[in-house]
């Protein structure tokens, strides 16, 4: 052990299972915020009304099922 740590007692003072629950802590939130700013940007972004072709598809392309105007 080095006399720094001695002397100033860092190693008794530092205790890594309250670090460690608190990186696990911070890291979870982080995975929450972003998951409800996900959510919240998806509910709360709406596109204007596109128009589009409303017959069939033709050589396999497609085409709205119905439209949301």
């Amino acid at each position: 052990m080095s006399k720094v740590m001695e002397k100033t007692g860092l190693r008794e003072r530092l205790n890594w299972r309250v670090v460690s629950w608190l990186l696990v802590g911070v890291g979870a939130f982080v995975i929450v915020g972003a998951n409800v700013h996900l959510v919240y940007v998806a509910t709360g972004s709406q596109s204007a009304c596109v128009d589009h072709l409303k017959a069939e598809g033709s050589d396999g392309t497609y085409r709205a099922a119905a439209s949301a105007c």
